[in-house]
């Protein structure tokens, strides 16, 4: 009983904030171009889907690579770094200043370095740079989390480096790595469409270019069927590493 109750609390809240929406546009004859009501966003939704849908793919797939590219750089630096102290010393701050760094004053770089006629390796090498952060913070704190007591115990064997990462630091940062994918999956959506935005081309064709357009011409139900695409494609992305996290961790504490 509890648990439908935890399924069905949402849905019923969600209904009634979109009833809600819908009375209150109809009501007050607010004009479609400034705020549609749900009915004409699912509409917009039905009548532009084969497109919306293409252009989700195209997004979704940057955003995919983005992940991919960000995690194989972060962990390979942080593996780097957890063996030599002397490194992590002269990295840290050159990664803190990229952090702090916005998107958007780097964009242009990105763009010459990709090459105008390939704009989605700007959007992939944008979005890559803000998914980096979160799995390469995970690793590091993962790295230094590691039991000061088996520490001390591989100190007393006489453990190398090698090992020490390999049979201690690695198992002991799978919390901490699950946690900064599952930060960096929503991120590299949102990346994507952002980097998409500042890149200044629709060659990528993705879902900020037809929100661009949609705005373009004033047709906002298209742009909120857009970004409830988004939306969802940021919570599947959040589930599906929720999902990994809850398999991973179980089968981690087991052994």
């Amino acid at each position: 009983m509890r648990r439908a109750l935890d399924i069905l609390a949402p849905l019923l809240f969600t209904a009634a904030l979109l009833a809600a929406w819908e009375i209150a546009v109809r009501a007050l004859q607010v004009p479609p171009y400034i705020l549609p009501g749900p009915s004409l966003i699912l509409a917009a939704l039905a009548d532009n889907a084969a497109v919306l849908a293409a252009s989700a793919w195209v997004t979704l797939s940057m955003a995919l690579s983005a992940l991919a590219i960000a995690g194989l750089v972060a962990l390979a630096l942080a593996l780097l770094l957890a063996l030599s102290p002397l490194a992590e010393r002269a990295v840290s701050p050159i990664a803190v200043g990229l952090q702090v760094t916005p998107i958007v004053a780097i964009a242009p770089l990105v763009n010459i370095w990709a090459g105008l006629a390939h704009p989605e390796r700007a959007v992939i090498g944008l979005a890559a740079v803000v998914a980096f952060f979160p799995i390469f913070s995970g690793a590091i704190t993962g790295l230094r989390s590691a039991d000061p007591d088996l520490e001390r115990l591989f100190d007393l064997y006489g453990a190398g480096r090698l090992q020490r990462l390999r049979r201690l630091r690695l198992p002991a940062s799978v919390p901490f790595l699950l946690e900064g994918f599952k930060v960096a999956a929503g991120l590299a959506v949102i990346g994507a469409v952002v980097a998409e935005f500042v890149s200044g081309s629709g060659g990528a064709k993705g879902l900020a270019w037809r929100l661009l357009e949609a705005g373009n011409r004033l047709q906002t139900a298209k742009m909120f069927a857009a970004l409830l695409i988004l939306g969802l494609m940021g919570v599947l992305a959040n589930a599906a590493f929720r999902a990994l996290e809850f398999w991973a961790l179980k089968r981690w504490r087991g052994r």
